[in-house]
């Protein structure tokens, strides 16, 4: 059975920095692309960065280019979002998923096909 959870989210002031984690079984780590993605109270669900276990090819949406890190840890079957300078608009419900479509690096919902239950991320002003 494929799992994924999350961990790491909290409360914190403008300008911190938080660290989520994913822990993924059920299924072989390399080989795939794990993203994040997060959605926002009253908003759609947004894809915010990914990351291929493979050869560790990035991506990242605009919006967090510069403040997030994406990373892997092989041996511990877990992916890292490193989050700096966080804003307000960075409050969210936190989501890693696996891809499992052609195209993961385009970050639509479809092409991942596992998902975690969510962590809350709320960055205060």
């Amino acid at each position: 059975e494929v799992q994924l959870v999350e961990s790491g989210g909290g409360l914190v002031q403008a300008g911190g920095s938080l660290r989520l984690s994913c822990v993924a079984s059920g299924f072989t780590f390399n080989g795939h692309v794990i993203g994040w993605f997060r959605q926002a109270p009253g908003k759609e669900r947004e894809g915010v960065s990914c990351i291929s276990t493979s050869d560790g090819i990035t991506y990242y949406t605009d919006s967090v280019k510069g403040r997030f890190t994406i990373s892997h840890d092989y041996a511990k079957k877990t992916v890292y979002l490193q989050m700096n300078s966080l804003k307000p608009e960075d409050t969210a419900v936190y989501y890693c998923a696996v891809g499992g479509g052609p195209n993961p690096f385009m970050m639509k919902q479809y092409e991942y096909n596992y998902w975690g239950q969510g962590t809350q991320v709320t960055v205060s002003s």
